[in-house]
């Protein structure tokens, strides 16, 4: 259940059946409703056709909540370099059944969660998915911004294993109270510290969910217990074969020990790399032994053939 400061969130009375069309008030686009993706905190999203292209398009509940949401995703494209398409595209009104709504339409990524995707792919590719959430949040943190309600639903993994953040309804400038929370990934939930908004909420809820695709059951199970802690997510990364070996790393981020997501995403690549050089050295190992194998029972194939024959 995600929340806000204020309680439990509501949803904005708005319906738009696919083939609908929305014009952009200002600047003329036609935007055709292919179906609903999702429904947030402060607005609802939809797949949406445009020229022959698809893309996302929110419509916000608040004005002030979209236009935080779009000065984010702002920030983040200047950010970007040259010849990248930004993830931002549009932004506009529309009007609908009398009433003026604002929207704007953004990149439209086809994925699937961490957990459909490691399921599919295999956990050799958990470790990368976890770079690239860092690499995300670490550019976020530099901007000023706290990501805030950073959980299983908000994040796609497309081709190759490119995770993204997706649906930025809960960021919070560094330093205010977080917006936008959801329970399992809160640190206040298992506390672990306050819902202000900094570098180490942000890592705290990546951990949970770096734990939540690996052990679902265990997690779920945790979190109904009355004296929750970090602790115990720390004996629950140490009891898992697939978690122990990141256990550093689950500490420092669980704790609040890293300074910042780079310093967290450095730690985690030292990791990553080191996982896969050794399922590298163990590979080579296997073809060795393989090759080793084979030879011998040439050698002894040959040995006995030429004992037949000279006896």
């Amino acid at each position: 259940m995600t929340r806000t400061g204020c309680g439990v969130t509501t949803s904005f009375d708005l319906s738009l059946g696919s083939g609908a069309v929305l014009y952009g008030k200002w600047n003329g686009g036609r935007y055709e409703i292919v179906r609903p993706l999702g429904e947030g905190a402060n607005g609802k999203v939809y797949l949406v056709s445009n020229r022959g292209r698809n893309y996302a398009l929110k419509v916000g509940a608040d004005v002030a909540d979209l236009q935080s949401e779009i000065n984010v995703l702002r920030s983040i494209a200047s950010r970007q370099s040259r010849g990248v398409e930004p993830f931002l595209v549009h932004i506009d009104d529309f009007t609908h059944a009398g009433r003026d709504y604002n929207f704007y339409v953004m990149q439209y990524i086809q994925g699937m969660t961490m957990t459909e995707y490691l399921q599919r792919e295999g956990n050799d590719w958990y470790s990368l998915l976890g770079v690239h959430l860092l690499r995300q949040l670490t550019q976020l943190h530099q901007e000023g911004w706290v990501f805030g309600d950073l959980k299983l639903d908000n994040v796609l993994v497309s081709q190759y294993g490119r995770a993204h953040l997706i649906d930025y309804g809960g960021v919070t400038a560094i330093g205010k109270s977080v917006r936008q929370f959801t329970e399992l990934y809160d640190r206040g939930y298992w506390s672990a510290g306050s819902r202000r908004a900094d570098p180490a909420y942000d890592l705290f809820s990546l951990a949970v969910l770096l734990i939540q695709v690996m052990e679902d059951r265990k997690l779920a199970h945790l979190s109904k217990s009355r004296d929750r802690s970090a602790e115990q997510l720390l004996a629950l990364v140490k009891e898992s074969a697939a978690l122990e070996p990141f256990q550093g790393w689950f500490k420092a981020a669980l704790s609040g020990s890293f300074r910042g997501a780079s310093e967290a995403s450095t730690a985690w690549q030292s990791q990553y790399r080191s996982r896969s050089e050794f399922r590298q050295r163990r590979k080579s190992s296997s073809r060795w032994l393989l090759r080793a194998f084979t030879t011998s029972i040439l050698v002894l194939a040959a040995t006995a053939y030429w004992y037949l024959n000279v006896n």
